[in-house]
């Protein structure tokens, strides 16, 4: 995770394929604690962080916030009493590209952090 976590953004252009199933479970390997969804139609990254009050939870929702406007790639935040559910994919391609992995272990890294 610790390579994905240093590197940055690279711009995505419309046209640029999702990545192959292959490249995904490759990737994948660096970020265990995440999870590969379908989310009607997309695929995503998706992972749960859990916190002992929502307090926590919102302050971790306004890391990444913060996070995502620095990369200028944003994620879909979920936050609840005592978890936020984050989800990482690539809205131009419709899918997953290497910025998603790039973002899913600086996310891990914020939530290590703490």
């Amino acid at each position: 995770m610790a390579n994905l976590a240093k590197q940055q953004c690279a711009p995505c252009r419309e046209g640029t394929a999702p990545l192959s199933e292959e490249k995904i479970y490759s990737l994948l390997m660096e970020i265990p604690e995440w999870r590969v969804v379908d989310d009607k139609g997309v695929v995503c990254l998706s992972r749960v962080f859990h916190f002992n009050d929502f307090r926590q939870a919102l302050a971790f929702s306004h890391q990444v916030g913060e996070l995502a406007e620095t990369e200028q790639h944003h994620p879909q935040l979920i936050t609840e009493w005592g978890k936020v559910t984050v989800k990482w994919w690539t809205h131009k391609i419709r899918g997953l590209h290497e910025n998603d992995f790039v973002m899913a272990a600086k996310t891990s890294a914020l939530f290590a952090e703490r």
